[in-house]
């Protein structure tokens, strides 16, 4: 249908990746999961400018990401909404005076709901957000903090911060995306209406401010901003999250395999939601005994090679929480 058209047609990873080489001023990677890995790192080779929305590429290999970023003189601006707003309070700031870095979460679509119901969340409550409006699996991620986790993990590969330094707070509003603290006790917060353009059109435009439509914030109308700490028992995700900054090597690509599955179980219905973070536990626990988990010198290869053992070793985990549900 296209012969004659001059547009050239492909398809599958290895077209992602062909497109990702050709010429560019400004690639942006959006793909979900571990799949836009090799399409980010092919960018960074060409040197360009890659706009990461792609969590799972610093997750799974932060070091080899920024190692390749710096080999090919390339540069990386966050796009996730959280990282946009971090880098933006970081601008003409020097790295050493941050003493912490505040992740903002909504908490997703049942964080009012009792402790005791959240085994029985459908997918469709799962999806309700209050705020956003995003795709499938990353509302459910947001549901079950699964994507904050792996948002605490990002800010650390991506900002070279200690973990300790990295906090999460709910804020149900998502007015302020997130906040970075110095060591003045001064805390610069990046505040907009939750809308991705916010952070597209800042990594589109940068190192200018352009005008984007966006609505603009009736501070009067809005009246309050709450904030309240995230409940571990609630969300476990953060706590696997702090255990995968603490192996290091390719628990991130352990980690974020076992949730891709253990997400895919819930969605095909033989997971409880509360499951799934049980299934990720079970996976890295499994896991840490393995010598190459925590390897540091590590590369594409063993990321990817990590990435299937922890998918088969997450369908098995699945399979037998299944068992139990059934």
């Amino acid at each position: 249908a296209l012969a004659g058209s001059g547009i050239a047609a492909a398809a599958g990873a290895e077209a992602i990746a062909e497109a990702a080489a050709r010429p560019a001023d400004w690639v942006m990677s959006a793909i979900v999961g571990t799949a836009g890995l090799v399409p980010g790192m092919v960018a960074l080779e060409q040197g360009t400018t890659l706009a990461l929305a792609n969590k799972e590429s610093l997750v799974t290999a932060g070091p080899l990401l920024m190692a390749q970023a710096a080999r090919h003189d390339a540069r990386i601006l966050p796009v996730d909404s959280e990282h946009s707003a971090i880098f933006q309070a970081l601008a003409g700031e020097r790295l050493e005076t941050v003493e912490r870095i505040i992740l903002t979460a909504s908490g997703g679509a049942l964080r009012d709901w009792p402790l005791e119901r959240l085994a029985q969340a459908t997918v469709a409550e799962a999806l309700a957000h209050p705020n956003w409006a995003m795709g499938q699996r990353i509302t459910i991620d947001s549901a079950s903090m699964f994507n904050k986790a792996l948002e605490v993990i990002e800010t650390r590969e991506f900002f070279g911060v200690d973990p300790a330094q990295i906090e999460v707070i709910l804020h149900p509003e998502s007015i302020i995306h997130s906040m970075v603290g110095f060591r003045d006790g001064a805390v610069m917060a990046h505040m907009g209406a939750p809308d991705m353009r916010h952070s597209i059109g800042y990594a589109l435009n940068w190192p200018e401010r352009a005008a984007l439509p966006v609505a603009r914030l009736d501070l009067a109308a809005l009246g309050q901003l709450t904030f309240r700490a995230p409940d571990p028992a609630r969300f476990p995700a953060l706590r696997l999250a702090a255990e995968v900054m603490r192996l290091r090597g390719l628990a991130g690509a352990a980690f974020t395999a076992a949730k891709d599955v253990a997400l895919d179980h819930f969605l095909a219905g033989g997971l409880r939601f509360t499951d799934m973070a049980a299934v990720v536990e079970d996976v890295l626990n499994l896991l840490s005994r393995d010598p190459a988990l925590g390897r540091a010198g590590f590369g594409l290869e063993d990321v990817l090679a990590m990435d299937a053992l922890a998918r088969r070793r997450a369908d098995e985990a699945a399979a037998r929480r299944q068992k139990d549900v059934i």
